[in-house]
C-alpha cells in the first residue's frame, strides 16, 4: 500500500473516530439532560455505573465471540486507572453542587493546560507558538459562550481541582496504557470497565442520596424512564468505546480541545430542543471563537513541530482496524 492511500486511510479512520465521538457525546448529554431535567431521575454517578456495566456485558459478548483477544493489563495499572476515573466523576458532581456554573465551567476548562503540562513533564512533549495559542483561543471561545455567574466557596474549590486533576490523569492514563501495553480500546475498556461498574454501582447510590437527598430504589420507575435509561445505557457504551479510541489514535490534549466542538454542539442542540432562550449575539461570538480556534489548532498542530515528543520511552500502540470491529452506539455530565 503506497504511502498516500495509507494517508489517506489514516484520515479516514480519524475523521470517523472524532465522527463518532462527537455523536455519541452529543447523544448522550441530550438523553440524560431528558431523563434527568423531564424524568426527575437525578442518579448521575449510580447512572454511569449502568453505562459501565453495559459496556462491560458489550466487552464480554465481543470476546465470546472472538472479537477482542485476550490481552494482559496489570492489576495495579487497573487500581490506579479506576481511581482516577472515578474520582473524576464523582468529583465533577460535587463540583457542581458545591460551585455556581460559571465556576463549574471554568474548572472544566483547565482541563486542557492541566493536560498539556502532564505531557510535558511526562511525555517531554513540546508545542509551538501557534499551537499554544490556538489552545487560548479555543479556551476563550468557549468561556465566553458558556461561563455566566462565578462564585466559589473552599469546599467546591478542593472539589474542582480534585475533579480537574483526576479527569486529566485518567485521560492520559488511556493513551499512556495503550501505547505501553500496545493494546487496542476494546481491550482496555474489557479491563476497566468491570471495575468501573462493580465500583459506581456499590458507591453510586450512596453518593447520589448525598447529593440529592433521593433514594434511586425509590424513584418511581414508568415505562418511559426505563426506555430512557436503557437508551443512554446504549449511547454511553459508543461514548466510552469513542473517548478511548480518540484518545489512544491522538492525546488527551487533542482530545480536549477539538472535544469542545462537543460543547458548542450541545448548546446548539438545546436551543433546538429545549427553548432559545439563552441563544444571543454574546453566545454566538464564543461559538465562532471556539470553531476558529480549534480549527487553528487543527492546523498548528498537525505542521512540522507543531506538537511533538522529543522522547520516546515507551512502545507505540499498535493500531488496531476499528472498521473491522462491530459497532454499537462520558461519563453522565449533569445538567
Amino acid at each position: 500500500m503506497s504511502s498516500a492511500s495509507k494517508g489517506d486511510r489514516k484520515a479516514s479512520l480519524d475523521a470517523a473516530s472524532w465522527l463518532f465521538n462527537v455523536v455519541t457525546s452529543v447523544a448522550i448529554i441530550l438523553v440524560n439532560k431528558a431523563l434527568m431535567a423531564t424524568y426527575g431521575f437525578s442518579f448521575a454517578t449510580t447512572l454511569t455505573g449502568m453505562h459501565f456495566a453495559t459496556t462491560t456485558l458489550l466487552t464480554v459478548i465481543l470476546k465470546s465471540l472472538g472479537y477482542i483477544q485476550t490481552s494482559h493489563l496489570p492489576k495495579s495499572d487497573i487500581i490506579k486507572f479506576v481511581l482516577f476515573a472515578n474520582c473524576s466523576i464523582v468529583g465533577m458532581n460535587v463540583s457542581l453542587m458545591w460551585n455556581s456554573v460559571g465556576f463549574y465551567q471554568i474548572a472544566k476548562l483547565t482541563m486542557i493546560p492541566v493536560s498539556c503540562l502532564l505531557e510535558v513533564v511526562l511525555d517531554n512533549v513540546r508545542y509551538s507558538r501557534d499551537t499554544k495559542l490556538s489552545i487560548i483561543l479555543v479556551l476563550a471561545g468557549v468561556a465566553v459562550c458558556t461561563v455566566t455567574d462565578v462564585s466559589v466557596n473552599a469546599k467546591g474549590f478542593i472539589a474542582a481541582v480534585i475533579a480537574v486533576c483526576s479527569t486529566a490523569l485518567q485521560q492520559y492514563y488511556v493513551h499512556y496504557l495503550q501505547r505501553k501495553y500496545s493494546i487496542g480500546s476494546f481491550n482496555l475498556l474489557g479491563h476497566t470497565a468491570p471495575a468501573q461498574a462493580a465500583s459506581l454501582l456499590l458507591v453510586g447510590p450512596f453518593m447520589d442520596y448525598w447529593l440529592t437527598n433521593k433514594r434511586v430504589d425509590a424513584y418511581d420507575y414508568g415505562l418511559t424512564s426505563v426506555l430512557f435509561i436503557i437508551l443512554s445505557c446504549t449511547i454511553a457504551v459508543g461514548t466510552n468505546l469513542s473517548q478511548f479510541i480518540c484518545i489512544g489514535r491522538f492525546t488527551a490534549v487533542s482530545f480536549q480541545v477539538l472535544g469542545h466542538m462537543k460543547t458548542i454542539l450541545v448548546l446548539f442542540m438545546g436551543f433546538i430542543f429545549f427553548g432559545k432562550e439563552g441563544l444571543n449575539l454574546h453566545v454566538v461570538l464564543g461559538m465562532t471563537i471556539a470553531i476558529a480556534g480549534m480549527v487553528w489548532y487543527g492546523n498548528a498542530s498537525s505542521k512540522p513541530g507543531g506538537k511533538e515528543r522529543r522522547s520516546f520511552s515507551l512502545p507505540t500502540t499498535k493500531t488496531q482496524d476499528y472498521a473491522a470491529l462491530p459497532v454499537s452506539s462520558e461519563s453522565v455530565e449533569k445538567e
